[in-house]
């Protein structure tokens, strides 16, 4: 029996003599629908048009005939990270970018090794199901795609197979957090024992190039004595040479494409000083790595699904230093990771970063889906509260937080008026936030169903929420 079929008006596009749209059946499965040259889909012929199930090959080959489709370098233009672990929070990306207005770059394919590891997606899956949902919206602007928190050479080839265009390098397991605090004679110790023919210059050099008069940059003032620079070196000596390793294998890979670099030090111990990153960004771009992005770790806490925590005057102080860093260079852009939700800084951020920055988000999307389950199928949000309290204290362990998960109430001990509010309560936010892995793996078929159902419902909650991020940032 044929199903009751409604088009994304927004999807109808006539290219090169063939018509394409994407429909959604009575039951929620959406399909493409090929009007015209139909050679390179596979699918159910009727009326005369192709109807197609949105499968890897489909979207290869819906990548191959609609070139917006298919994501790009951004280079240093504002650009904004739209994590979506469920895979169905794209359209309601492109509609709130869109509400926002601004000239935003979006990254729209976006899942770190950890998270694709967590809930079993593959870059293929993620950058697919981005690929949909910007066709289901009309979007036919650039966009990116991120490989977030690549560690290791293996992580690399899914991400190269699948297009990807942006490589955000995180060498955190090869920084030497003790180096903060070691004693002159012990940094001396570790810089001697660095891989100096991969770093491909000395000790000695090293500090004569940077041992010299004060650098003054646009009121700041950047001096280098023996410990800083030993202090630095062994701090991110290693993570330096790892990343110029994963930076060479992705061009070896990438034959030849070009890619966006961004190298991170969030996930670090102490904060980033202002010396470490002109010492990081100067050695990353001397030696011709196409870094457009660098994340530093900022003073004060910035944690998962909460606004930031610490003394705004001297974020701002220590922020003005870093982009002062920054426009100095000219080539890179601020990355600020674990972005979302960071309401009381962006203000700041954009009026020093002066439009050179990226901002990354990832579970916020989740969390808003979860805000539609809680008014929609009270059950299923009852399980998943319960969940994560049975599986936050494992599922916390790579996460830096301030939750009390025993300031979350029970979902025994709420009502169903109570439960939407939680997703503006700081201890249910991370508690929710993080456990999304055990969720998923439990409850996301009948996640995924509730939010096909009433995709409207989700759409409006993220244009909502992701308005809230994107305005401070719209130039």
């Amino acid at each position: 029996m044929k199903q009751l079929m409604t088009t994304y008006e927004a999807s109808i596009i006539e290219h090169e003599g063939t018509t394409y749209s994407l429909a959604r059946l009575a039951n929620g499965t959406k399909q493409l629908v090929v009007a015209g040259d139909t050679a390179v889909f596979s699918g159910t012929l009727q009326n005369g048009r192709l109807l197609c199930d949105l499968t890897p090959a489909n979207a290869a080959a819906l990548r191959s005939r609609l070139p917006w489709l298919i994501p790009v370098p951004l280079g240093t233009q504002t650009s904004f990270g739209f994590g979506d672990r469920i895979g169905l929070a794209t359209p309601g990306h492109v509609a709130a970018l869109t509400a926002a207005g601004g000239d935003i770059a979006p990254i729209f394919a976006q899942q770190s090794v950890r998270e694709n590891t967590r809930i079993g997606r593959t870059p293929q899956q993620v950058l697919d199901d981005a690929t949909w949902g910007i066709f289901q919206k009309g979007w036919h602007g650039s966009w990116g795609a991120d490989a977030d928190h690549v560690k290791e050479i293996a992580h690399i080839a899914p991400f190269v197979q699948a297009g990807y265009t942006f490589y955000t390098i995180d060498p955190s397991d090869h920084v030497d957090n003790d180096a903060q605090t070691d004693n002159l004679a012990t940094l001396r110790q570790k810089a001697a024992a660095l891989p100096w023919q991969q770093l491909d210059t000395t000790v000695e050099a090293m500090l004569a190039d940077y041992c010299t008069a004060p650098i003054t940059l646009d009121g700041v003032t950047l001096r280098f004595d023996e410990e800083t620079v030993l202090r630095a070196l062994g701090k991110y000596g290693r993570s330096l040479a790892h990343t110029l390793t994963i930076t060479t294998e992705i061009r070896r890979q990438s034959g030849g494409k070009p890619f966006d670099l961004e190298m991170s030090v969030d996930e670090t111990d102490t904060p980033t000083s202002a010396e470490e990153h002109y010492f990081i960004a100067n050695e990353l771009l001397k030696r011709g790595m196409p870094v457009v992005s660098l994340a530093p770790r900022f003073v004060g806490k910035f944690q998962k699904g909460v606004d930031y925590m610490g003394d705004l005057t001297e974020f701002e102080a220590e922020l003005a230093k870093h982009a002062a860093i920054m426009h100095h260079f000219n080539a890179y852009k601020l990355s600020v990771h674990t972005g979302s939700d960071k309401f009381s800084i962006y203000g700041i951020i954009n009026q020093y970063a002066n439009g050179r920055v990226h901002v990354k988000t990832a579970g916020t999307s989740y969390l808003e889906a979860l805000r539609v389950i809680s008014r929609t199928d009270v059950p299923l949000f009852r399980k998943i509260l319960d969940l994560g309290h049975e599986r936050f204290a494992k599922d916390r362990k790579t996460y830096f937080l301030d939750c009390q998960p025993q300031k979350v109430p029970a979902s025994s001990q709420l009502t169903d008026a109570d439960l939407p509010g939680l997703l503006d309560d700081f201890d249910a936010r991370q508690l929710l936030h993080v456990t999304f892995g055990s969720a998923l793996d439990e409850y996301g078929a009948e996640l995924k169903t509730d939010l096909t159902n009433d995709e409207a419902a989700y759409e409006a909650v993220l244009v909502a929420h992701f308005g809230r991020h994107l305005r401070p940032f719209c130039r």
